[in-house]
């Protein structure tokens, strides 16, 4: 069950923040004993990863604070953040950490596809959520939200890629805050789009 929460919000993590989860487990592996990698995932310790994930995790952080600049980010990283979420869930749900210690049970028998691919479809999940929330957001706010919001993204990515290495039961507080989020986010698109329709209406009467 550890393993699965693990694997879950450092997966949650990569869907708001591709970067973060993976420098995350690399950096603690590198420097720490709160996590140990198994062979296969060992690179990502390595410090030119390292390096370039710093690199690339900047580019995000100044990109997805712009306006319209965030809606580029959001659709080329529609790829991006899914294949880094597969890649923290197999690398998470595998390693030896200060709270699970028997990662090889997990998924007996199915390989280290089984995971990503589960990885996979948790960040691709917080990914479209993400990208659905943040035209509303920006529309409500005139742009001003965008860095706001996108801060917030990047602490909570932090925030969760450490308490599911360290604490991986708190995981479960983080998914219940994005079911709870989900009812508003669909009814204010729902509002958007009938504040639209009626602005077209009233453009055609005139």
């Amino acid at each position: 069950m550890l393993e699965v929460l693990t694997g879950t919000g450092l997966a949650a993590s990569a869907g708001l923040n591709a970067y973060i989860p993976l420098l995350m487990m690399g950096l603690l592996a590198r420097f720490t004993s709160f996590i140990d990698l198994p062979g296969s995932w060992q690179w990502l310790g390595n410090e030119w990863v390292l390096g370039i994930l710093a690199v690339l995790l900047a580019v995000e952080v100044v990109a997805d604070k712009v306006p319209v600049v965030d809606h580029i980010n959001d659709v080329v990283q529609t790829v991006v953040r899914p294949t880094a979420g597969g890649l923290a869930f197999g690398a998470g749900s595998a390693s030896d950490t200060v709270t699970v210690t028997d990662p090889d049970s997990f998924f007996a028998g199915g390989g280290q596809w089984l995971p990503v691919l589960v990885g996979v479809l948790i960040a691709l999940g917080v990914h479209l959520l993400k990208s659905a929330a943040r035209p509303v957001i920006n529309a409500t706010t005139a742009g001003l939200g965008a860095p706001v919001a996108s801060t917030a993204e990047d602490a909570t990515s932090v925030v969760m890629s450490l308490v599911a290495i360290i604490l991986p039961v708190l995981v479960l507080a983080f998914l219940v805050g994005f079911v709870l989020f989900l009812p508003w986010l669909l009814r204010r698109r729902s509002e958007r789009r009938r504040e639209r329709q009626a602005a077209r209406e009233a453009g055609f009467r005139v």
